[in-house]
């Protein structure tokens, strides 16, 4: 037997997305659509619809047209999904950028995606973004026009100058969305996703949980990512259920009581924060009765945590979804119906007309069942491509429309997967996608550093986390917190070295390449972290 699958058959939606908030509209008018807690606002499918028709002609009355690309810079609140959906129905582009994002990497992606216009908050407990922005763009020729911040005049002038906007038809197979993922190399790189892509991830995903109209979603991961914006906001507007947004950042407490509070059924998160909540202090407080499924995603997860999840946050139906970005985002999941032992030891099966397939590094061919490989995937759901990068895109989509995904998977005899590793290496940090190159490049610029290499290593809480190992120039020495302080502002904090080890050489191989996995191993041993590094996942 081949380790090759394919999903049940299932017929696909053709629809755009401003299509897919109608139908809800007709059909669930009065229904919950979106719950902000920390906004204290509340919304139905015909309010929502509302705000997002005033959201679209205010883009129009500041010029945006067809094609034009605009960020989404923020934290989570309502504006995120009116934005999202509004962006959508004039046929502009909406581009993900991380609230973590400093002004290195801001500038980076201002430049890359020639966006004509972001929305920000001025400032939150983590940042200040008008200062981040004004750093990024100084002597920058950038195509930027309109900076608008959230929740000021800057909202309101935007909408009392709204315009109806200009005639045009929306196809599901144009670009709608870009998000920023360090692909196979190099710096980050724009996933061009379509309407079609997201709508039918977002259509499937929700169609795993067995998700129907009484059903209401408690989404505390970020908006930013695929997680988020795909499998919480689209989600919900594609099954017309509700979303509630506990807090604008991940809070454990904050989205207990939102579970409780709304009798929320559905709950999502990447390990870290599914620990956050069983460990708060407060955890045996809360009412959780109400939970029936939800999906850990994000990173690798923990076959005891998922355990804890079904037994101690009473949610019997918790599934693992595996994905990418560039796949929109997932691939492989467990249904609610598998029994305990499948849902916390694999990433499930082939979503519904999604191939995979586990191929032999080098030779490409399709490896037996139980053999390890890598995992490609085809279909509706893979990306039209990167941004302005073909040859990138050539890499990672081959001639046959398989993505190669870069992780090492293998395939059981009843189709379920098992993520073995990653090819690439690539850090999963809490859920955040972090490329080891881009902070090489980064500290590259430190003026006492001669050579510095970044891999991940094992941690019990985040999955893994970053390590450096520097090399400084002759004649310089450094300290760890000087390094950290060279970083801090600089770059995302989730990319800041935990880490630290000044050598004088690394280990390489006769032909001068530096081993990381060896790397790994000597930090492993020397840090303590065996145990950290035999946690199972799924």
């Amino acid at each position: 037997m081949l380790s090759y699958a394919r999903g049940p058959n299932l017929a696909l939606l053709g629809k755009t997305i401003g299509q897919a908030l109608d139908d809800s509209v007709e059909h669930n008018p009065a229904g919950d659509a979106v719950i902000s807690r920390h906004q204290s606002l509340r919304l139905n499918y015909r309010d929502l619809a509302r705000e997002v028709g005033l959201t679209a002609r205010g883009l129009a009355g500041l010029g945006i047209r067809p094609g034009d690309r605009v960020g989404m810079w923020a934290a989570n609140c309502v504006e995120w999904i009116y934005l999202q959906v509004a962006i959508a129905r004039i046929g502009a582009v909406l581009v993900n950028v991380n609230p973590a994002y400093r002004s290195h990497e801001l500038r980076f992606v201002l430049r890359k995606s020639g966006m004509k216009a972001i929305f920000l908050h001025e400032r939150d407990a983590r940042a200040n973004y008008r200062e981040i922005l004004e750093e990024a763009r100084r002597d920058e020729d950038l195509e930027l026009e309109h900076a608008i911040l959230l929740g000021t005049e800057d909202w309101t002038r935007m909408i009392e100058h709204s315009v109806e906007p200009p005639p045009h038809i929306t196809s599901i197979d144009d670009v709608v969305n870009i998000q920023y993922t360090s692909g196979t190399t190099g710096s980050p790189k724009g996933v061009l996703l379509t309407h079609y892509n997201l709508v039918n991830n977002a259509y499937l995903g929700g169609a795993g949980l067995r998700v129907s109209g009484s059903d209401r979603l408690c989404a505390p991961v970020p908006l930013y990512h695929c997680f988020g914006c795909v499998m919480g906001s689209l989600m919900s507007i594609v099954h017309r259920i509700a979303l509630v947004l506990p807090a604008p950042q991940f809070d454990a407490r904050a989205t207990l009581e939102a579970i409780e509070a709304e009798r929320c059924t559905i709950l999502y998160g990447v390990p870290t924060m599914f620990i956050a909540q069983l460990e708060h202090p407060e955890f045996r407080k809360f009412n959780l009765t109400s939970l029936r499924t939800g999906i850990m995603a994000g990173a690798p997860c923990p076959i005891d945590v998922m355990r804890r999840v079904v037994n101690e946050m009473h949610c019997p139906g918790i599934v693992v979804a595996y994905g990418q970005t560039e796949s929109s985002p997932v691939i492989t999941g467990s249904s609610p119906d598998d029994d305990l032992e499948t849902r916390v030891s694999t990433v499930g099966r082939a979503l519904p007309e999604t191939e995979v397939k586990i191929i032999a590094p080098g030779s490409g061919q399709t490896v037996e069942a139980g053999e390890r490989g890598e995992l490609c995937t085809r279909g509706y759901l893979v990306m039209k491509g990167y941004d302005k990068e073909p040859e990138a895109t050539a890499l990672a989509v081959d001639s046959e429309g398989w993505l190669h995904t870069g992780d090492l998977a293998t395939m059981g005899a009843d189709g379920c997967f098992h993520i073995a590793g990653r090819l690439k290496e690539m850090i999963i940090r809490g859920g955040e996608n972090i490329y080891p190159r881009e902070i090489e490049e980064f500290l590259h610029g430190h003026p006492k550093i001669a050579d510095v290499y970044i891999t991940g290593v094992p941690d019990e809480r985040l999955g893994e986390t970053v390590l450096a190992w520097i090399k400084v120039k002759a004649g310089e020495s450094a300290t760890e917190e000087e390094i950290c302080d060279f970083c801090r502002g600089r770059i995302a904090h989730f990319k800041i070295p935990q880490y630290i080890r000044f050598v004088d050489s690394f280990p390489m191989t006769v032909t001068g390449k530096i081993q990381k996995f060896r790397i790994r191993e000597m930090e492993i041993e020397a840090r303590g972290l065996t145990h950290a590094a035999s946690i199972k996942t799924a």
